[in-house]
């Protein structure tokens, strides 16, 4: 959809940049993943996607990848980038490659409770590293508009306090709920010399998994899904949506108060995604240009002790074994299957942290479900003016909770249930994003 480019784009830096988007819908009767018991997509209500944005400034390029899946293990995501380096020429400390977590989504790990589709997982890194390659092939003359907006009607921190100082999965019987929420959206829109907008990318924070719950039978990329559909309704199909799930490990689409709205399944989904987009759309269209293009990429992997089970877990095991079966909570009956198949007691974590910059723009990627006090403290020491922060970014190491809310029991911050890293692992990464992003400026 061509459009007389509102902007003076005279003097600023040369900037290429390329776009493209595969199916990569996996076949019927493939497990679905996030939930801890079985399902199956007997259906696609919405295609899945590959999403790739690359951006060149002189002779560096930096790729940011968006896929619908629920996360990458960190195996799969070094063949990927493995791949994207041997087909497009880009190496790892630039290429974010990205988990939007949907939850209707294939399993993407052999793990005992979920079926997996082997020929699906071992093609996938391929696939994308094409994806990534087709959009090399066709680079086109840009320029860059960033904005933001706030959105604060569409979710919730999910854990709630209790009066005794523990959290909990929930709102009921709490004090109120046991962290903030981050309300920024960011906006990069990429358009080409005659002002037509070629992609998109999106920064936002929520839990996806809305459109189906526990029951769900189909494949779908939720509503980050329905964010790109709205932003092509705008511009155009041809658009291409790279939509980037910010730190939302604690955070959920149910709200604390009563409302009238919808609170979950494909009437919220859609709702969620039209508001996500009209706030990406109005931060694209009132945003500033991008006026420097220096291109720079840090990785670092860190060695982080996974958690090893102590007496006081050791206890707590016992005690849920004390219990007739019949009155054990569904996650004590989870808890006790992976504490029997946990192998890392005493064992080292590789912990990719990640951090790239293209003029003021700084690209932040962590590999788990973080919380999201980690990813506002990220923004705030941010040398750049506007901080892209994703989670599930180039790989996938469990749920990253702050470090006192490690040891406050909720989701989120069980070990081995859901968290996998000693309680400090998130306060070691967000510290290395830190000294990283500044890097970036020296």
């Amino acid at each position: 959809m061509p459009t007389t480019c509102p902007y003076n784009i005279d003097g600023l830096p040369s900037v290429q940049a390329g776009a493209a988007k595969t199916v990569i819908t996996p076949p019927l009767d493939t497990g679905l993943a996030g939930y801890f018991h079985e399902r199956i997509a007997t259906s696609v209500k919405s295609d899945l996607h590959c999403h790739v944005l690359v951006l060149q400034s002189g002779d560096d390029r930096l790729a940011l990848i968006s896929c619908d899946v629920i996360c990458f293990g960190n195996e799969m995501a070094d063949e990927t980038k493995r791949l994207v380096l041997e087909r497009a020429g880009i190496p790892p400390e630039f290429v974010l490659l990205h988990a939007t977590h949907t939850h209707t989504g294939p399993v993407m790990r052999k793990i005992a409770l979920l079926p997996s589709h082997d020929e699906y997982l071992a093609g996938l890194p391929g696939r994308i590293a094409d994806t990534v390659a087709r959009a090399t092939e066709d680079m086109f003359d840009a320029f860059l508009v960033v904005g933001r907006r706030e959105e604060t009607n569409v979710g919730s921190n999910r854990l709630g306090r209790q009066p005794d100082g523990e959290e909990v999965f929930g709102k009921t019987d709490v004090l109120g709920p046991a962290g903030p929420i981050d309300p920024e959206v960011l906006s990069l829109a990429v358009r080409d010399t005659d002002g037509t907008m070629r992609a998109m990318v999106v920064n936002y924070a929520m839990h996806p998994d809305v459109i189906g719950g526990g029951s769900a039978d189909f494949f779908s990329p939720d509503w980050p899904g329905y964010v790109g559909d709205t932003i092509s309704d705008v511009y155009g199909d041809e658009v291409v949506t790279v939509f980037l799930n910010g730190t939302c490990g604690d955070l959920n689409h149910r709200e604390w108060s009563d409302t009238r709205l919808p609170c979950g399944g494909p009437a919220k989904s859609i709702q969620m995604g039209r508001t996500i987009a009209s706030a990406a759309i109005a931060a694209a269209e009132t945003g500033d240009v991008i006026e420097s293009a220096e291109c720079r990429g840090e990785l670092e992997v860190l060695e982080i002790p996974f958690f090893t089970r102590n007496e006081a877990f050791q206890a707590e095991m016992e005690a849920i074994q004390a219990k007739p079966e019949a009155e054990r909570k569904g996650w004590e009956k989870v808890i006790l299957g992976a504490c029997e198949r946990w192998k890392h007691d005493d064992e080292i974590a590789r912990v990719p942290v990640h951090t790239m910059r293209f003029g003021d723009l700084v690209f932040v990627g962590l590999p788990g479900e973080v919380f999201v006090r980690w990813g506002l403290e990220i923004k705030h020491w941010s040398p750049g003016r506007f901080t892209f922060v994703a989670e599930l970014a180039n790989g996938w190491l469990g749920y990253i909770p702050t470090t006192d809310q490690a040891h406050r029991g909720a989701y989120g911050a069980k070990p081995i249930l859901s968290r996998q890293l000693i309680a400090d692992g998130g306060r070691q990464m967000t510290d290395t994003a830190q000294i990283l992003m500044c890097k970036l400026w020296e």
